[in-house]
């Protein structure tokens, strides 16, 4: 690709500068310097191609996320992905032996990826409800989400094979009349043209998380389009058959989960309410405080929540990784400032707001019985889970109190340091701080070192970033451990830099700036 030639400057590394050398104020005119086309880390003009630079970011923001291989433990949280994939290879078998006009033989593929389209679009709209039942089979709310996401990118490869193949079937079964069949065929193109902008909308990473969401809340009806399509379209069965029943409750599932999601489920179910406390910022983290202002939320260490905020400009919803521990009287949550969103929260006022707290969700365990050791494996925010956990813990021996590696680009950057000091004081883990800037850095010695070299029965848990959960993973094994937990809890996956916080910015500068040209 030609943008690796590039000496990248990416947004990001611009915001780094902002929050280093300029306060807010400054901050706001480097914003307006940015939106008239000027650098304003220089005298000179920024050109076009310095801009595409920093949209094109570097060539990491573009890869794929591997997954990391390692031999599968079979497990419960298999049923829900096979699942998936069964219901949408069944789905061959109802097309199996069609024949197109002139003997067309490829005509069975393309009706049987255009049905396909149909059945992954339905179960990402199903997982999308979050539904606690399905936690089990699927392993996680983590894992139900990349099932979701992966659901969603198939059905646009899906969608896009059958549009290239244009299947025309002899012979076959028509849905309904030749008018409406034409209709709904004009309208699976409309539905085909918003799914490509709007799936291309999510996954690039330049668009503010809100955004996205509603994006998101749009893609039901390209869904809607393409199943009225594939209802009245000529199909080797009548819609009355076992077949035609089958891709009918799909399509009926899908179109009742977007409902329920998108207007049921905030409006009938929308959580707990709960007000704020306290809202403390300390360098680039808010702890905030919540009490219930009715039936306290159950949970476990370990699990997350949707936090929705009733304030103007801050009600999106976020996910967050509850802090204080199962037997507290109040929610404690630390939200890291990383986007648009999170950076409004730290300067606004909440005391006394009201937030709607929607879960608990997750399955990660940072503690489990019968184990030979305990081993947490933390990075930045990804310390919270422990924290939970860690407030449950009684003093216990040396060998028996679980191992805290902290991962932070020093002290500064280390939340809630001194409730984890305290902890180890008292005997309740033990606590090793890495510091990619003083050191130690996490490492499969320094692992060794302080949890042992023999990790056989021993269950390790890792939080944090991507990276840190790979290095921690294979240090982990390399030491014989098999049990390895982590969760991975990414709701807005992409591609691209993430310039979310900088168009926000530039967005509502330029509109601020045309409002005052009005007066």
């Amino acid at each position: 690709m030609t943008f690796m030639l590039f000496d990248v400057v990416t947004m990001s590394d611009v915001d780094r500068k902002c929050n280093k050398y300029i306060n807010i104020h400054e901050r706001h005119s480097v914003v307006l310097s940015l939106a008239s086309g000027s650098d304003p880390y220089r005298s000179t003009p920024m050109t076009i191609t310095t801009v595409t630079r920093r949209m094109l970011g570097s060539p990491s923001d573009w890869q794929l996320r591997h997954p990391r291989l390692h031999i599968p433990t079979p497990s419960l949280g298999w049923i829900g992905p096979l699942t998936v994939v069964a219901s949408v290879a069944l789905s061959w078998f109802a097309f199996e032996g069609s024949i197109g006009e002139e003997g067309e033989g490829n005509v069975a593929f393309g009706l049987f990826v255009g049905a396909a389209s149909i059945l992954l679009m339905a179960w990402s709209f199903v997982l999308a409800l979050r539904l606690r039942i399905l936690e089990p089979i699927f392993g996680g709310l983590d894992s139900m989400y990349r099932v979701h996401r992966w659901a969603g990118t198939f059905a646009v490869i899906a969608m896009f094979l059958h549009t290239s193949m244009e299947p025309e079937l002899e012979d076959g079964f028509r849905g309904a009349g030749k008018d409406t069949a034409e209709l709904a065929e004009e309208l699976a193109g409309v539905a085909e043209i918003m799914l490509y902008v709007l799936v291309a909308i999510s996954l690039l990473r330049w668009f503010p998380y809100r955004w996205w969401r509603l994006t998101h809340k749009l893609l039901g009806v390209p869904f809607l389009f393409a199943s009225l399509h594939f209802y009245t379209a000529e199909k080797p069965y009548p819609n009355g058959s076992g077949w035609g029943w089958y891709f009918g409750i799909f399509m009926a599932a899908g179109l009742i989960a977007y409902v329920l999601r998108v207007v049921v489920r905030d409006v009938l179910f929308p959580g707990l309410r709960h007000t704020v406390t306290t809202a403390t910022v300390s360098g680039s983290t808010l702890e905030l405080t919540l009490q219930p202002t009715g039936r306290k939320l159950e949970h476990h260490a370990g699990q997350f929540a949707v936090v929705k905020m009733q304030r103007r400009g801050l009600s999106e919803p976020h996910i967050f990784t509850i802090a204080s521990g199962p037997d507290d009287a109040e929610l404690r949550f630390l939200i890291r400032d990383l986007g648009d969103w999170t950076a409004r929260m730290q300067t606004a006022d909440l005391i006394g707001a009201t937030v709607i707290v929607e879960g608990p969700y997750g399955r990660f365990e940072p503690t489990r019985t019968g184990v030979a050791r305990t081993v947490w494996i933390a990075g930045g925010v990804g310390i919270t889970p422990f924290l939970s956990a860690t407030s449950g813990l009684a003093p216990t021996p040396p060998d028996e109190r679980p191992v805290l590696f902290y991962a932070v680009r020093s002290a500064d950057d280390a939340m809630a340091l001194d409730v984890l000091r305290t902890a180890e004081a008292e005997g309740r883990i033990d606590l090793i701080l890495c510091s990619s800037s003083l050191g130690p850095r996490f490492s499969r010695e320094l692992l060794a070192e302080h949890a042992g070299s023999d990790l056989k029965g021993a269950h390790v848990a890792a939080c944090g970033p991507a990276s840190l959960i790979g290095a921690a993973t294979d240090a982990a094994r390399s030491l014989g451990a098999t049990d390895v937990e982590s969760e991975d809890f990414d709701i807005r996956q992409g591609f691209g830099p993430d310039l979310s916080r900088d168009v926000e910015e530039i967005v509502n500068q330029v509109v601020e700036a045309q409002r005052d040209r009005r007066r």
